[in-house]
């Protein structure tokens, strides 16, 4: 007597557009794994750090704690947790908002910006043997594709 085939294989092969995005999924998450565990000696859970990493970009620049929320995609009171916590640390600052005295804004410090540096600093060592045997036009190449993927999740939000 034949055996029953398993559920799994009367499912047809996922569509490798949808494979890709959950292989970033995956990645996205031992990768935050592995940073969280490198982060930890330094006072710096990952949801702290990948707020200091947003401030990085235009450090000069205000930011509400609602425009955070929208760019990243969280929720208002956890943008607010986090903040208050990198307040507390230093590594932010807060300022009344000009356009809304209701409103504060907050600006990344030097301390901030020092504690940014120190945990690039850690991660790039924890990421660099994962592309060890890849060639330079390899590495161009997969940026250029993340790259494109990114921008077009983040303008179809």
């Amino acid at each position: 007597m034949p055996r029953p085939k398993p559920k799994d294989a009367e499912l047809p092969a996922p569509d490798l557009r949808f494979r890709i995005l959950n292989w970033v999924g995956i990645i996205d998450q031992l990768a935050s794994n592995r940073a969280n565990r490198t982060l930890r000696d330094q006072d710096l859970p990952l949801p702290q750090f990948v707020m200091l990493n947003h401030f990085s970009h235009r450090p000069e620049e205000g930011k509400t704690v609602g425009g955070i929320a929208r760019a990243m995609q969280q929720l208002p009171p956890a943008v607010t947790k986090t903040t208050q916590k990198l307040l507390v640390k230093g590594y932010l600052r807060e300022a009344p908002s000009p356009d809304d005295a209701r409103s504060k804004q907050l600006f990344l410090t030097a301390r901030g910006k020092a504690a940014h540096g120190k945990a690039i600093a850690a991660l790039v060592p924890e990421v660099v043997p994962a592309f060890a045997d890849w060639k330079p036009a390899d590495l161009e190449q997969f940026w250029q594709y993340l790259d494109k993927l990114k921008l077009w999740l983040d303008q179809n939000r």
